[in-house]
């Protein structure tokens, strides 16, 4: 943002290298490092450098807005609006990330990015009541949280008024305030507000939406991988 101010741009962009650019819009430049061009999902990359979806402009794009024409997703692009800007003249300025930077759009990715964020962010906190049970390492306990007859091994993330109980929670795994894990085994897993996980033998790499339930039934496997949406019932 400083740079935008003091570089008096017209817009202002971040990207980062991937190791994928044909999956994002790539940013092309000249030989002294000016950017030129922006191509959404090329085939033949003109650089490893993406877009990251952060922008800065300025009320001059609302006019080079005017005269877009909507893409083949039937949208006006970001990216159109920017290649427009430069081949108009306009100033288009950038900076490479030089921290972490993830495309979240698949769920692997946000299991990545958990764990991610635990490995750099989980301390040791425990503000919850915590009974005949065993907490390991970097492991965060939220207010009004139960911690029964478990043990919780971090770096993980025990929201608050959760109820963990008779169940071993793992690394990396988050859940989300509200919740009830009983009788039952996760890890590496992104549990989010008010879920329910009751009688599952070993639950892993999964993500489970605000408000769903996942419970056993009679002949469930051992092991599960699950991605269940919001308000979702599962019977194992």
């Amino acid at each position: 943002m400083e740079r935008f101010a003091k570089e008096d741009c017209d817009a202002f962009i971040l990207l980062k290298e991937v190791e994928d650019p044909t999956r994002f819009g790539v940013a092309q430049f000249d030989e002294r490092g000016r950017l030129v061009r922006l191509v959404e999902k090329p085939k033949v990359p003109p650089s490893r450098y993406a877009l990251v979806g952060v922008y800065f402009f300025k009320p001059v794009v609302f006019d080079v807005i005017e005269d877009l024409r909507p893409s083949w997703r039937g949208e006006l692009e970001i990216t159109d609006a920017i290649q427009l800007m430069l081949e108009r003249g306009y100033r288009v300025g950038y900076e490479v990330l030089d921290g972490w930077w993830f495309d979240v759009g698949k769920s692997d990715d946000v299991l990545a990015v958990n764990a991610k964020v635990l490995d750099e962010r989980a301390r040791e906190r425990v503000e919850g009541e915590v009974r005949n049970s065993r907490i390991e390492g970097r492991v965060e306990v939220g207010r009004g949280a139960k911690i029964v007859n478990s043990v919780v091994r971090g770096p993980s993330i025990i929201g608050e008024d959760c109820v963990i109980e008779n169940s071993y929670v793992g690394p990396y795994t988050s859940v989300g305030r509200g919740s009830r894990i009983v009788n039952s085994s996760v890890e590496y897993c992104v549990i989010l507000e008010n879920a329910s996980i009751i009688g599952v033998e070993r639950l892993e790499e999964s993500l489970i939406g605000r408000n769903a339930k996942v419970v056993k039934g009679e002949g469930n496997r051992r092991f599960v991988k699950l991605n269940v949406g919001d308000y979702s019932e599962v019977v194992l």
